[in-house]
């Protein structure tokens, strides 16, 4: 399995292969439009040189255009977490990761103060994040500039510190003092340890590298897996301050993985077929809905689409629905992760067999033909033997030899199901009634269901009626739909469904009206007939209208059960409801308008009064205030008193009674307060007058 890429990681030397790959064509048009949306900042700048990093890494890959312009406010923060001497090791490199991607404007010697930085963490660091970070920055470093020294002199020392913190399933700690293994923290493991070989100022020793090549095949050995082939890892933590999902698990030893194989000479003795899983379940999750997540799932099939372990290639199939009436093709497509053309190679149908039944197999290999227009594997027509069905069939990607098959994993016979569709004929479509005793037929009537029918038969309940008739595929083989129902349907709208049977070549169902006359309620009268037939392969499923069926029945005895009650539709009740009338009642019998206008003169009679005597006598305004401030309380008390009596006569003429009220609040308020003035001023003058 060894593979002679000397020349290509002479270039590379980064701290994982995958961020130097090229840029690839997207997965789908959907990725472009979801990366847009989801890694396009509100204010031109992301909340973190992570989240910026995350962004530039998406756009690069999926080789988007005209992508947000955040060039200018990340190199500011990429120049100010670099030259602050408070920066910790976590910002260092994500400002570094962001910087390989822009390219700013950093003085050489603001990287040799980080590279001094950087050492002296590793040399002191006793955690995986310590080293992980580290050294990460100073492989960064390295590829960025070319005049800073950032080799390690004791690479050994520091490739058996980390690797004291592994564990034997292959997982590793995240510090001495941590007990917890985590597979997460192993992706970051190989990550920092292929930044050591990568530094090493000289080789480190092979028995190191070929314990941990041991450790990265047990850790394969902890692979969940699906039915449809997808292996992920899982984090099996107990702290969940530090739990990761499965996504970002596999991610994590994914880059570990590929960083660690793209800067060590050899293999490392993982099935293709495991790698092939990796990229299924990355490609198998869709698009997710965060940031996070998607950063994950491309950058992950970018490692795995330039990895020096397997370039995993995808078989896909335009379509998995055939139909035999429009005589599709059997398409095959095959690329690597992102859609990138795959090498030359073959493509083999091996063989189809009917789902669930492995041992039918239907027909003999053979070999797709190649559009190199489409670049697609193509089978124009499908053998004599594909019936329609469920099938399942099998592929296998056979690689020229003019490619290097030791660099690409195919995953050996691959499975797809397969719906083959077709219009099933219908023949000897036939309704008769029978006389119950004999046999005979009595009424018999030929129906074609490929169009509404419109039988006319009359039946008592010591009558049969029997329906029959036959489908065959296009191939001219017996066809058993999934459903086949008769209903009859009474005009009260009682129906009821029967299942249609068959014996041998011929579906047929018998109706004795005597033994269902309870069923039937005991009820005479007109049933319209209905037949469905119907399958999920069937193009031309049936749901037909019969005829009718004048039904004669006894008299019900006097316990019969009784039909159900008419059903109602749900949704009846969001509909228009009944118009509501409503008749008031009839008005109390009123008095003449005379009698009423008489007591109205009646009422008013004493006021009237009350005017003349003040005519006659005069006013009496001897104790009014002659001073300016009494006077005037008492102007403003009696113009209270009339506006309250205008008031009463608003409130009869047009105002409601908390108008009314409000109104009366105010008006009491002021009365009290100038009629409080006004009588005290008469009171002190009573008083003068009594002592005088």
């Amino acid at each position: 399995m060894a593979k002679n890429l000397g020349g290509f990681l002479l270039l590379v030397l980064a701290i994982s292969i995958c961020e130097a790959a090229s840029i690839f064509q997207p997965i789908s048009d959907s990725h472009r439009s979801a990366a847009l949306e989801l890694f396009t900042p509100a204010d031109e700048s992301f909340g973190s040189l992570e989240e910026a990093y995350e962004a530039l890494r998406t756009f690069e890959i999926l080789g988007i255009q005209g992508k947000p312009d955040i060039s200018t406010s990340s190199c500011q923060s990429v120049s100010e977490t670099l030259v602050s001497s408070s920066s910790t090791t976590n910002g260092l490199f994500h400002a570094l990761k962001v910087n390989r991607i822009l390219k700013c404007k950093i003085d050489e010697e603001i990287f040799q103060g980080i590279a001094s930085r950087l050492k002296a963490v590793v040399n002191d660091g006793n955690s995986l994040l310590d080293f992980y970070y580290s050294i990460g920055s100073l492989v960064l470093v390295k590829d960025q500039t070319s005049g800073v020294d950032v080799l390690l002199g004791d690479a050994n020392g520091i490739f058996r510190s980390i690797k004291a913190l592994s564990q034997s399933d292959g997982r590793w700690r995240f510090s001495s003092n941590n007990p917890e293994s985590s597979t997460y923290a192993a992706g970051l493991a190989l990550e920092a340890l292929a930044g050591v070989v990568s530094l090493a100022s000289s080789d480190i020793d092979h028995s190191l590298i070929v314990t941990l090549k041991n450790d990265i095949v047990k850790l394969f050995d902890s692979l969940e897996k699906y039915d449809d082939g997808s292996v992920y890892f899982d984090e099996k933590l107990v702290d969940a301050h530090e739990h990761q999902g499965p996504l970002s698990t596999t991610s994590s030893v994914v880059r570990g993985l590929t960083a660690f194989a793209s800067v060590i000479s050899g293999s490392i003795n993982l099935p293709g077929d495991k790698i092939l899983g990796l990229a299924k379940f990355f490609l198998g999750i869709g698009i997710p809905g965060n940031s996070k997540d998607f950063f994950n799932q491309i950058d992950s099939l970018a490692c795995l689409e330039s990895n020096r372990v397997y370039v995993p290639l995808i078989l896909s199939l335009p379509a998995t629905v055939l139909s035999l009436t429009k005589k599709d093709q059997l398409k095959v497509k095959v690329n690597t992760v992102l859609g990138s053309s795959a090498p030359p190679l073959a493509v083999k149908l091996v063989r189809a067999f009917i789902s669930g039944s492995k041992d039918s197999s239907v027909i003999k290999t053979q070999e797709l033909k190649f559009d190199p227009e489409n670049a697609v594997h193509f089978l124009d027509v499908l053998p004599k033997s594909i019936d329609v069905g469920t099938y399942v069939f099998v592929f296998e990607i056979v690689l020229h030899d003019s490619v290097d098959k030791e660099v690409y994993t195919t995953g050996g016979q691959t499975q797809v199901p397969i719906f083959v569709t077709g219009i099933i004929k219908i023949d000897n479509a036939e309704i008769a009634v029978l006389d119950s005793d004999l046999g005979s037929i009595e009424t018999q009537t030929k129906l074609d269901l490929a169009r509404e029918n419109a039988a006319l038969l009359s039946a008592n309940h010591l009558q049969k009626l029997r329906l029959s008739f036959q489908l065959t595929t296009p191939r001219g083989k017996f066809f058993k739909p999934h459903q086949a129902f008769l209903k009859l349907r009474h005009e009260t709208k009682v129906e009821h469904i029967f299942v249609v049977g068959n014996s041998g070549k011929q579906f047929e169902i018998i109706l004795d009206f005597l033994g269902l006359v309870e069923k039937f309620f005991y009820l005479s009268g007109r049933y319209d007939i209905q037949l469905t037939v119907g399958d999920a392969i069937m193009e031309n499923s049936v749901l037909r209208a019969v005829g009718h069926v004048e039904l004669d029945l006894p008299e019900a005895p006097e316990k019969a059960p009784q039909p159900p009650a008419p059903h109602v539709d749900p949704y009846s009740r969001y509909g228009p409801k009944a118009e509501i009338t409503h008749i008031f009642r009839t008005p109390e019998k009123r008095p003449p308008r005379e009698l009423s206008l008489a007591f109205l003169g009646l009422t008013l009679l004493p006021f009237v009064g009350f005017l003349i005597g003040l005519l006659h006598f005069g006013v009496n305004l001897k104790n009014f205030p002659t001073s300016a401030v009494p006077a005037t309380f008492a102007i403003l008390f009696h113009i209270g008193i009339a506006a309250v009596l205008l008031l009463y006569v608003l409130f009869w003429l047009k105002l409601d009674l908390f108008t009314t009220l409000k109104t009366l609040g105010f008006l009491g308020a002021f009365l009290m307060f100038v009629g409080h003035r006004i009588l005290s001023h008469l009171a002190s003058t009573s008083a003068k007058l009594k002592s005088a």
